[in-house]
């Protein structure tokens, strides 16, 4: 069973002082879970976590995860000038991009961040750009075909598509690109990649080390270029379901370290460090989104409308994702009813759940909606000119803090050319 990890008389406290929909973020389970990471990954002198701060692009938490020791991995200009304003530079970002504006590529390197190239033809558009390429350069591998590892001991299939996404250098690209990025007087490469999203297996990110490690040594044979790190992404994923069974994160920590002694340290090669870019893991199930039940209908089906709506989340209505709910006050209580959960939106789409067995809801009801502290608010959005929620942090002591206020009709016509 999921747990909030805020109490009843907590949360509704904090709803009296913050109106509702907002998302709720807390600092202890993130610390925790940054110190978790850096633990399990300790054996690697080099070690650092470049948060994806598409996941949650919010500057509150940004700060709190450089205190951690955690770095940054930005997609775009304004990740980058947020990172900036948040104290990140040099080589705590990391600027891994697709299909980048040039003025992207300059910006990164006046901050001096590790740039990771997407594709070959970037090379040239690199140097067209600053004229003397950075003395360290990262390339993306995409393997192509389908990447799989079957059933495991935790009884979860991992498989997905490479072939079809639309990152990354081929094999033969990469050598053509090292050899190339050598050339222009490139001293140091970075190799990474991304082969599966939301894995709950802790044999993913071994396998895949597998997979760079062995690529990284072949490349230093052929080449001779300096490999000074590799990036193995994301990809750990988070138990969205209560009955699924959570990653173990040192496990994982320790069958990258037996890859690394087996494959890379009998190459020469035992200097180089290991950097993670993990989003989903870092702070999905340490924010959740509040909202309050206002509205019943009975029709076909039994319907609670809540004062939230895709706007604030959107991941149900994009990818028909679950996540879990807790009807605050009633956790005990049987789950003897059948509704959808649904938003404001005028899309049928609008639906935090459907046919979803939870205690009866009264209104008024505070529900929290588990496991948005990653690609959650983040991924907002003003159809039908709704309005995204505040973003409140709980601090370790129990006070709150507001880190992002809610949107205001100021704001939505703040761009508009009358």
């Amino acid at each position: 069973m999921k747990k909030p990890f805020v109490t009843q008389e907590q949360l509704q406290n904090i709803a009296a002082q913050y109106p509702t929909p907002f998302h709720l973020y807390d600092e202890r389970g993130i610390r925790e879970n940054a110190r978790r990471l850096k633990a399990a990954f300790s054996w690697n002198p080099g070690f650092r976590e470049y948060f994806a701060v598409k996941a949650t692009p919010t500057p509150a938490i940004l700060k709190l995860l450089r205190e951690e020791g955690c770095g940054v991995d930005c997609s775009s200009l304004t990740e980058l000038m947020m990172s900036e304003r948040c104290g990140f530079g040099g080589e705590e970002i990391m600027f891994s991009s697709n299909d980048t504006p040039p003025e992207e590529f300059s910006m990164a390197h006046r901050l001096g961040a590790t740039i990771n190239l997407d594709d070959i033809t970037h090379i040239d558009c690199l140097k067209e750009t600053l004229g003397t390429l950075p003395e360290t350069v990262s390339c993306r591998f995409n393997p192509g075909g389908v990447f799989s590892i079957g059933a495991s001991k935790e009884g979860f299939q991992v498989m997905d598509n490479p072939g079809d996404a639309k990152y990354g250098f081929t094999r033969g690209q990469l050598f053509e690109g090292f050899r190339r990025l050598k050339e222009l007087g490139v001293k140091y490469f970075g190799l990474h990649s991304f082969l599966a999203s939301n894995t709950l297996s802790n044999e993913y990110y071994p396998t895949l080390a597998g997979i760079l490690f062995q690529l990284a040594a072949d490349l230093k044979r052929e080449t001779g270029c300096h490999i000074r790190f590799i990036n193995l992404s994301g990809g750990v994923g988070v138990p969205y379901r209560p009955e699924q069974t959570a990653n173990d994160i040192f496990a994982i920590g320790e069958g990258v370290r037996r890859q690394y002694e087996s494959i890379l340290v009998p190459a020469g090669m035992g200097d180089v460090a290991i950097f993670t870019e993990l989003g989903r893991f870092m702070l999905a199930p340490y924010g959740c989104l509040v909202t309050r039940a206002i509205h019943e209908k009975h029709t076909y089906k039994e319907y609670i409308g809540v004062d939230a709506c895709a706007a604030d989340l959107m991941r149900p209505a994009m990818y028909g994702a679950y996540h879990h709910i807790t009807v605050m006050g009633k956790e005990d209580a049987p789950c003897d009813h059948i509704y959808d959960v649904t938003g404001c939106l005028c899309e049928n789409n609008d639906k935090f759940a459907v046919d979803r067995a939870l205690p009866r809801i009264d209104m008024g009801d505070l529900l929290v909606i588990h496991d948005t502290g990653a690609h959650g608010h983040a991924m907002g959005y003003n159809y039908n000119g709704r309005l995204r929620s505040a973003e409140i942090l709980l601090r370790e002591d129990g006070s709150t803090e507001l880190i992002r206020r809610a949107e205001t009709p100021e704001d939505y016509f703040a761009t508009v050319v009358w």
